[in-house]
């Protein structure tokens, strides 16, 4: 039982720790976490096919996969950190996309095989005790519970990245590397020795963060782990760049404050009262004091940014942050906006919607938020980057998305173009006339490097003014949503096309119109699932297979969507992620114990479980679908009870196809779990790269109604725990 407990917390917490490092290594691009979670979890899925005849694996051999486990675990943290610097490329640069892929194979390959050996051959230990899979899976699955709570406590109380890898190893050497009895005294000694060696590591990791951090970031002043990404801050002259996952977030020495900033706030007459969401530390708060408001509104998200980087910034920029006018508050935004008075300027300084933490300050939604909270006059402000002179189809078909959005909250929308695009909105027409714009920078006194009459000018004459609003009104693209989040999806495919050029002219807009996923191509889909679901049925391994990974699709594309949910409401999915893991595990635990249990109780009851389990699966499909469309149950614990009954779902599903005419449980073990596995790493990638980003986050929960009503064709109606003849 120990091992299952510790494979299971190691599992997730490694699992945690590496994802973190990776999405650092790849400057913080959501497919890179998608993609590596998937491949982690198809590396999972063969180590636990390896050695699926060795019914009896030896303890001691056990205990050895654990030290390689905890080696291996510390070592690839050190590999990611290398990446860029092993593979010779030009600082700051994209690595090529086959050579990402290949390094981050590379990375989860060792850890990832090994925990799905370790689980395969520990299962069956504590089968050979007379229990039974489906108890294996709730112990592992309660170990994944506490490595879940360790994953969000750790970095929440201010533990950095790489220790926690390093703490990893030692719970996976502490926990099983001293039992006596179970292998020799060289295994005993290297363990020891590992573990002294491991504890040493722990007490500096500071120093060995700092060292490896500066092989990318040879300037570095500090770098910090917290809640919401890594935060990095350089120094070089007088310049000071910050860094968000290894991007560059902004620098002192350039001009996009002016650009955002002074732009918008020109277009109103005389902005009193003003709201900054996001932003304000890269000068925005700076040069909205040049335009002398009264009172200036300042909300930051993340609670480490402040005190990591103003004490670094110039003098000219730390002031005004200081200033009596300046009030900074660290809020969500979208909270901060439900109890906040009226504006005359709102500046959404949030980074561009390229995940669906920042997407959620590009909806429909958060725009009529905004709105109600607009002087009569007020505007609404926030910059989108581009390119200056030719948009690609998906940079366009993004940009519309926005605007539709924007425009049907106010009618009145203004884009200034450039790299950088400034969107302005507000109920009364805005002046279109650089003379006005010219008279009030005069009058305000207003000096900057960038903004002065010749560029106002400039910018309201040039013909991609006229060029940028004419695409805006005519392209068509679906409307960005809480419900219909596409911009993050958009964001993807122009990353994408960095390294594939022929993507930059797919119009991902035409593909969700052309309606692919309904009609005739939808027919076949369905009929080939219904052939494949009726032939699995009179092949007892097949069937039991294509139950569990079918479960596992299901289960998997609820919990990212319920996930994607909670980000777009909250905002704080990486502070409480841990916490969610941890309900959807604490559900698999309960599932799987209470329905073994009832199978081995309840002969009567077990004959119709089947059934039961998949109406149980479409009904609460069909009910997230509706919890979606109302808006209930947004919090916290109204998402935990949902992923808790999500969990329940699949560990039962998996526990009813572990009894199924097994002859052995044993057997089972490598196949069944190899199936949940492969399912749930599918499940993730529909979820949040077709599914969601194409038919919405209601049409994906009603899709899976049917997909479970289809695994109806795989029950044989009988008692599970009768043998296949």
């Amino acid at each position: 039982m120990l091992y299952l407990l510790v494979i299971g917390l190691v599992s997730i917490l490694g699992q945690a720790a590496l994802l973190r490092e990776l999405t650092v290594a790849f400057y913080g691009i959501d497919l890179i976490y998608t993609l590596a979670l998937g491949v982690w979890l198809v590396w999972t899925a063969l180590g636990a096919m390896i050695g699926r005849r060795k019914l009896n694996p030896s303890l001691g051999v056990l205990r050895g996969l654990f030290f390689l486990f905890a080696f291996f675990l510390s070592t690839e943290v050190v590999f990611i950190r290398a990446i860029r610097t092993l593979f010779f490329e030009t600082p700051g640069a994209y690595l090529p996309f086959g050579t990402q892929m290949l390094a981050m194979s590379i990375a989860l390959l060792p850890v990832g095989l090994l925990s799905g050996l370790i689980f395969q051959w520990a299962a069956k230990s504590y089968i050979a005790g007379g229990r039974t899979l489906a108890s294996a899976y709730a112990v592992e699955s309660a170990g994944g519970l506490a490595g879940g709570l360790c994953a969000t406590l750790f970095l929440k109380f201010g533990v950095q990245n790489l220790t926690i890898a390093f703490l990893c190893s030692l719970f996976a050497l502490v926990a099983v590397g001293h039992r006596r009895g179970e292998a020799g005294r060289w295994l005993r000694a290297v363990t020891w020795a590992g573990t002294l060696l491991t504890i040493a590591l722990i007490w500096q990791a500071s120093s060995i963060d700092r060292a490896m951090t500066a092989w990318t970031h040879p300037d570095l002043i500090v770098s910090r782990d917290t809640p919401y990404g890594r935060v990095t801050v350089t120094q070089r002259g007088g310049q000071v760049a910050v860094y968000e996952n290894d991007a560059l977030s902004f620098e002192t020495e350039g001009t996009e404050a002016e650009e955002f900033v002074d732009m918008a706030a020109l277009l109103h007459p005389r902005p009193a009262r003003v709201l900054i969401l996001g932003g304000g530390i890269e000068g925005a708060v700076r040069e909205i004091l040049k335009h002398a408001p009264a009172r200036v509104d300042y909300v930051e998200l993340n609670p480490a940014l402040l005190p990591l980087v103003v004490p670094h910034l110039p003098a000219d920029q730390q002031a005004p942050l200081h200033a009596a006018s300046v009030r900074i508050t660290i809020a969500d935004a979208r909270r901060f906006l439900a109890s906040a008075g009226n504006y005359d300027l709102i500046l959404i300084g949030m980074p561009e919607p390229a995940s669906g933490q920042a997407n959620r300050f590009y909806t429909l939604e958060f725009f009529q938020q905004c709105a109600d909270h607009l002087n009569v006059d007020g505007i609404l402000a926030f910059r989108l980057k581009s390119a200056e002179n030719l948009w690609t189809a998906q940079q366009t078909d993004r940009a519309v998305s926005i605007y539709r959005a924007l425009k049907a909250v106010l009618p009145q929308v203004q884009v200034l173009p450039g790299a950088t695009n400034v969107f302005a909105a507000s109920r009364r027409p805005l002046p279109r006339d650089p003379s006005v714009l010219i008279a009030r920078l005069e009058a305000r006194a207003i000096e900057a490097r960038l903004v002065c009459a010749p560029y106002i000018r400039y910018i309201y004459t040039n013909d991609r003014f006229a060029r940028t609003a004419q695409i805006l009104e005519t392209e068509e693209a679906p409307l960005n949503s809480d419900l219909h989040p596409i911009c993050y999806q958009y964001t993807l495919m122009i990353w994408l096309s960095k390294f594939y050029p022929r993507l930059a002219v797919l119009k991902l807009s035409s593909l969700a119109s052309a309606g692919w996923y309904r009609g005739p191509f939808a027919w076949i889909v369905a009929l080939a699932g219904i052939a494949l679901f009726l032939f699995a049925r009179g092949r007892p391994s097949l069937r039991r297979g294509l139950w569990v990974g079918s479960a596992g699709f299901v289960g998997m594309c609820l919990e990212t969507l319920l996930m994607l949910r909670y980000q777009m409401k909250s905002g704080i999915l990486f502070q409480d992620i841990g916490i969610l893991l941890m309900s959807f595990m604490a559900g698999l635990t309960a599932g799987a114990w209470f329905t073994s249990r009832l199978i081995v109780s309840s002969r009567r009851m077990g004959r119709w479980l089947g059934p039961i389990l998949m109406s149980g699966f479409a009904s609460f499909s069909l009910l997230i679908a509706a919890w979606i469309r109302v808006g209930a149950l947004d919090g916290l614990a109204g998402t935990a009870g949902l992923l808790f009954m999500a969990g329940v779902l699949v560990a039962a599903a998996f526990a009813y196809a572990s009894f199924d005419g097994v002859q052995d449980q044993k057997e089972a073990v490598a196949p069944l779990y190899a199936a949940d596995l492969l399912g749930g790493c599918l499940g993730s990638l529909a979820a949040s790269l077709l599914l969601i980003p194409m038919a919405g986050m209601v049409a994906t929960a009603a899709f899976m109604a049917p997909l479970s009503l289809l695994c109806l064709l795989l029950i044989r109606m009988r008692h599970p725990a009768t043998r296949d003849a």
